[in-house]
């Protein structure tokens, strides 16, 4: 069984300033048995890197319409059940379990705050500036403030599947974003910028190589990886093949849309 001594020191393997603030993905399940499971984990965290965020999406407050804007990676109008459950966005909303159980602990920590956005809400400790930076039309400012910030992805135990920051460099990179709606108390919010599949993001693994640190904290791998170069690595690639990081699955509609922009406008150009 792993003992809060036992994350402290894999975590010091890292050799990351505890100054520099990261952004944390993990799967406390992936550790193997933890002696005090997510509390824990999340105090051997914040006792290694003084200010930390992590994800707190809360999906069951989106909404279907009926119309909306054309290639959204949206069926409109398929949402009647879906609807029906969707819940109003409030700021004590629990994270989706997606964002796994330690997001939820970041979410409940006294000194934490977390952002409105009522899809793609962050929580952060000891990162006010960072949280109060995300709007509607920004989504993914957070994100932006740790690159300034010379800031890391923390992987514990997860692949980049769930590494929410490569929509930063998609964004960058000037990648199709869509639009989705959200249920509140106080009204339905259009909520632009909002990001792309991830399902296909293990394909920039090779990519990082070079940048990502590594350790092994039990039965968990950890991997840092610093997130200025990861930007500066993945934009120039998504420019130069359109189709990176794109899942395979046919029936994505997220990634049909972004192929499906890309051949319009390919095909506008040769007609020009």
């Amino acid at each position: 069984m792993l003992s809060y001594r036992d994350l402290i020191t894999g975590f010091k393997k890292l050799e990351i300033d505890q100054n520099k603030p990261v952004i944390l993905h993990a799967s406390l399940s992936s550790f193997g048995e933890v002696r005090g499971g997510a509390d824990t984990l999340l105090g051997a965290t914040l006792a290694s890197f003084h200010s930390l965020m992590s994800p707190t999406f809360t999906y069951k407050s989106m909404i279907i319409p009926e119309t909306g804007p054309g290639n959204n990676g949206l069926e409109y109008g398929s949402g009647h059940n879906l609807n029906k459950m969707a819940e109003f966005y409030t700021q004590d909303m629990p994270a989706d379990r997606l964002m796994g159980s330690l997001a939820e602990k970041v979410r409940l920590h006294p000194q934490a705050q977390r952002s409105t956005h009522p899809i793609l809400s962050f929580s952060g400790i000891h990162l006010s500036e960072a949280i109060e930076l995300q709007s509607l039309e920004e989504p993914l400012a957070p994100i932006q403030w740790l690159l300034d910030h010379q800031g890391y992805v923390l992987l514990m135990g997860v692949d980049h599947t769930v590494n929410t920051s490569i929509h930063l460099a998609e964004q960058k990179a000037g990648r199709k974003s869509f639009i989705r709606w959200a249920l509140t108390p106080g009204a339905i919010y259009e909520c632009p910028g909002f990001p792309g599949c991830s399902d296909g993001f293990n394909q920039a693994t090779d990519h990082f190589a070079k940048i990502t640190i590594m350790t092994k904290i039990g039965e968990a791998t950890i991997k840092a990886i610093p997130l200025q170069e990861m930007v500066e690595i993945l934009v120039p690639i998504i420019q130069s093949e359109p189709f990176s990081l794109l899942c395979e699955k046919p029936n994505c509609p997220r990634c049909q849309a972004i192929r499906n922009q890309y051949n319009y406008q390919t095909n506008e150009q040769t007609d020009a």
